[in-house]
């Protein structure tokens, strides 16, 4: 049985060789990011997949659909609870700071359970306010997947280029005036599935999102 601390150093082991760019914005692309199992797990989780409204191409237009690791999936699925664990242990909280320069003081950790189907999109945003952190961990290997990674811009119009969707690889940067990032609509089967990683501020008022809604990681 997979542990947290497994997942814990896997999960630091694949920031400390990530690979770094600035254009446009600084961002890292890290690969094995979680235990093998443990990615293919997380995939194959009995969440269903929602039918999505993508005529505002925001995930915000879904809020009712939505899924997260929030305390009733934790407590249903060991493998959820295991990596909400680690991602709020200071030692991974520690890991983030050293390696990606965010502050994490006063901030609670969210991870939702993305599952998109095709049609889906997101105009170019930014992450800023109360994001301290963002992390897009790609999951689903179907094919054509490797096509679906998230599109970075220089700003809301220009384009620059699209992150690799490899299973088990993430995408992350720190949330800032120029972070831009969406979703260019293409055509896709299956579903995409992705895990979204944030550490939130004390402002974020969504509680009911989060695994540990009571407790700050630092």
């Amino acid at each position: 049985m997979m542990s947290t601390s497994e997942i814990r150093n896997s999960v630091i082991s694949a920031f400390n060789s990530g690979k770094s760019s600035q254009d446009p914005y600084q961002h890292w692309f890290i690969e094995n990011v979680l235990p093998v199992e443990i990615a293919k797990k997380v995939c194959s989780l009995p969440i269903l997949a929602p039918v999505l409204d993508v005529n505002a191409g925001t995930r915000e237009a879904n809020n009712s659909s939505r899924r997260y690791f929030d305390q009733e999936t934790i407590s249903k699925y060991e493998t959820a609870n295991d990596i909400a664990q680690a991602f709020h242990s200071r030692e991974v909280v520690d890991a983030v700071e050293d390696v990606f320069g965010a502050d994490l003081s006063e901030t609670r950790i969210r991870l939702e359970f993305a599952q998109d189907r095709d049609g889906f999109w997101l105009q170019p945003h930014t992450d800023i306010g109360v994001k301290r952190f963002t992390m897009l961990l790609y999951l689903s290997d179907e094919p054509g997947h490797e096509k679906l990674g998230t599109d970075i811009y220089k700003d809301a119009e220009t384009h620059i280029k699209a992150s690799p969707f490899l299973p088990n690889s993430a995408l992350i940067f720190v949330p800032a005036s120029n972070t831009w990032h969406g979703f260019e609509k293409r055509s896709f089967s299956g579903v995409r599935k992705s895990l979204i990683i944030n550490y939130v501020t004390k402002d974020w008022r969504a509680v009911e999102q989060l695994p540990f809604p009571d407790e700050y990681v630092k």
